[in-house]
């Protein structure tokens, strides 16, 4: 391991550098999603290319010369993108985020300690390979990509190491939703993620919350053995509440709530789930949306449901939707924990009996290396 420790900048100069790099990554991960769904839009491509551009002369300027050689490479890769002599696939998407994350998380620690340990070996390594990309060979490239996703991942075989970046390496674009999908239902999985967005924004003030539940579904799913067929398990992240588009906002935001509102506003699984009941393929994601209430204890809605009754993707987004749930309310607030940790203590807390057991004890074990890592 080395050190590197940043020359005497100006504190601004460091600290406009960090956030100009926080959301140049932000925006090129939206990009790397949207190219999923157009790999050949020439102007994605040249946005993505702009944005590692900027990044590395920022880099540069100030003198962060380690991370230099990366973002050298990483632009090439980029440079034949755009200029048709690579195509595009998740892999390459891979490894320009995971590249970035390494970026963004040296360059924050560098300039709040005021130096950095980093493996220069690694970054080596990494540039190594990257190096034999050459352009107009798909086939070997696509290789190479693999090969250098996984050095950014790290081995997947032992469970201690699983993380939403290194589930992504292998099953899961950057988007949450799985790469291996049928094309028709890829299509679909898209067309619905883009028609939540808007939702999430009005009605959840959270955007990207679909994105994140279908990761975390994911991490949680594969921790427990794949229980749960995969792509049911996204599409219904994604959906669940897309009734609630068609709630009044006062009732939906409101503190407390008369029997006839709550009535109301339980109807919102039966409008979410009915987006779904013409399109046979996703029976499955449509009946973990419409059981997604329920509890173990027989409490939930909109049936009444208990224990066995209730479909297993149903017990587990019960618990998801609970914690961001809990988590979103806990942000902003006065507290001494976290708003992650906070939530994670509730939901084990105050809800006994309510949530699965079995999907408890997967989710506890899954997001405490999560919020480790």
């Amino acid at each position: 391991m080395q050190r590197f420790t940043h020359d005497d900048t100006d504190a601004d100069i460091l600290h406009d550098l960090l956030e100009e790099i926080n959301e140049l990554y932000e925006a090129s991960e939206q990009t790397l999603i949207e190219l999923e769904i157009n790999p050949q839009d020439n102007d994605l491509q040249r946005s993505l290319f702009r944005s590692v551009h900027t990044i590395k002369g920022d880099l540069g300027l100030v003198g962060f010369t380690p991370l230099y050689p990366l973002m050298q490479h990483i632009e090439d890769l980029l440079d034949y993108l755009r200029k048709g002599q690579m195509t595009y696939t998740s892999n390459m998407s891979d490894v320009v985020l995971q590249g970035l994350d390494r970026v963004k998380h040296f360059v924050r620690d560098c300039i709040g300690e005021g130096s950095v340990e980093y493996d220069a070996e690694f970054f080596t390594k990494v540039v190594d390979v990257l190096k034999e990309i050459k352009p107009d060979s798909d086939e070997q490239n696509q290789a190479i990509l693999v090969n250098a996703a996984k050095m950014f991942g790290g081995d997947m075989s032992g469970s201690e190491t699983v993380t939403i970046d290194s589930l992504n390496q292998n099953t899961l674009t950057r988007s949450g939703i799985p790469k291996d999908l049928a094309p028709d239902l890829k299509a679909d999985m898209l067309f619905f993620r883009e028609l939540m967005q808007p939702i999430e924004k009005r009605v959840l003030a959270l955007q990207g919350r679909g994105d994140r539940m279908a990761q975390m579904a994911h991490l949680i799913n594969t921790h427990a053995g794949s229980i749960i067929p995969t792509e049911q398990l996204s599409l219904a992240c994604y959906v669940h509440d897309f009734g609630m588009a068609f709630m009044p906002l006062s009732l939906v935001n409101a503190e407390t709530r008369s029997a006839q509102e709550e009535k109301l506003l339980h109807s919102h699984v039966y409008k979410s789930a009915r987006l779904l009941e013409h399109l046979s393929v996703w029976d499955g994601a449509r009946k973990i949306v419409m059981e997604h209430h329920e509890r173990c204890d027989g409490s939930g809605y909109p049936f009444g449901l208990a224990g066995d009754a209730i479909c297993a993707g149903a017990k587990l987004l019960a618990i998801l939707d609970t914690y961001y749930d809990l988590h979103h309310e806990a942000l902003g607030q006065e507290h001494e924990l976290p708003a992650q940790k906070k939530a994670l203590v509730a939901v084990n807390k105050n809800y006994m009996g309510q949530l699965c057991p079995f999907w408890l004890e997967h989710f506890n074990q899954t997001i405490a290396r999560v919020l480790a890592h």
